[in-house]
């Protein structure tokens, strides 16, 4: 990796199919800047265990968030793409990172206190998860991890905790600073509602022509309108303004019309990243993270050595 350029790191979770939501939202910020970063792409894996109790659906999870990714348009020669169970140091330093932080600081954490409220299990996973995060990003001398604004307390757990071990046992730990994302706004399902799995409305970012078609036809429209809102704010993801304006006023009033040209023009856009994902072996996925982790180890080892010598565990 090129060590003039800052690190950044992400953590991935797949929860199953895509959807162009999920691309918009979340893939393509990524896709815009980790070339301009040595950036890590881990597989969260041992994070998905504080929810996950399917073994056969975890593992297919791993493989599809590796092919998304790379099907998208991510070069795995200009990122360092890793499972975090392939890389004991991250277990370790998060044990290490628990023992500096306190039960009432980790209950204030809003994702755990939403997801319980939400009805998921408070097991003790869930409750220190934000110490294993903190050790995903502090093993590799991370500068930046991109978030949304919603995510930035992530980030502050991380310094608390690296904070407290600094002061501790010296400035052996990188603070890391977010990088807030400039996200697009929400992508309307096909209800009108957020795009989401859990509502049913998804336009799947690598269905087959048909099944894109299909999704697209059956958008709720505004009968009293000109333009249809929903079809609109989707399109608005694939081309210009002055595109559509032009493309609107010439069917000013046929939704079924609009409907058919915002499904040619998410086939083409989706077409080619379907086919390559569909080249993408179990094979080729595991090299890509038989290669990153080689690669994570080189740093993250280092990491963990100074961290034990700080400690007193090395002899």
């Amino acid at each position: 990796m090129n060590t003039d350029k800052k690190r950044l790191l992400t953590g991935l979770q797949s929860s199953g199919d895509l959807h162009i939501g999920n691309y918009f939202g979340a893939l393509k910020p990524f896709l815009d800047i980790y070339q301009e970063y040595d950036s890590y792409l881990m597989i969260a894996d041992y994070h998905a265990l504080t929810s996950s109790r399917d073994p056969i659906q975890l593992r297919k999870n791993i493989f599809n968030v590796v092919k998304d990714y790379l099907a998208v348009g991510v070069d795995p020669n200009q990122a360092v793409i890793f499972r975090q169970s392939d890389n004991q140091d991250h277990t370790e330093l998060g044990w290490v990172l628990n023992c500096m932080v306190t039960v009432p600081f980790l209950m204030q954490a809003h994702s755990y206190k939403d997801k319980v409220a939400k009805g998921l299990e408070p097991n003790a996973g869930l409750f220190t998860y934000p110490m294993l995060q903190a050790a995903d990003i502090t093993l590799y001398d991370i500068d930046v991890v991109p978030v949304g604004e919603d995510q930035r307390q992530h980030l502050e757990y991380t310094r608390e905790a690296v904070g407290k071990f600094n002061r501790a046992y010296g400035a052996i730990l990188k603070e890391p600073a977010e990088k807030i994302l400039d996200v697009v706004g929400v992508v309307p399902g096909t209800d009108g509602a957020k795009m989401s799995k859990s509502y049913g409305n998804t336009i799947p970012l690598f269905g087959t022509k048909e099944v894109i078609e299909k999704a697209v036809m059956s958008i709720v429209t505004d009968s009293q309108g000109d333009k249809p809102e929903h079809v609109y704010a989707i399109h608005r993801l694939l081309k210009s303004e002055a595109e559509l304006d032009s493309l609107y006023e010439e069917h000013k009033g046929r939704y079924g019309d609009l409907k058919k040209a915002l499904a040619i023009d998410l086939e083409a856009f989706i077409a080619p990243m379907r086919e390559k994902r569909d080249q993408i072996t179990e094979a080729d996925v595991q090299a890509v993270l038989l290669d990153g982790v080689t690669r994570a180890k080189t740093v993250s080892n280092q990491t963990l050595d100074r961290v034990r010598t700080a400690v007193g565990i090395n002899l």
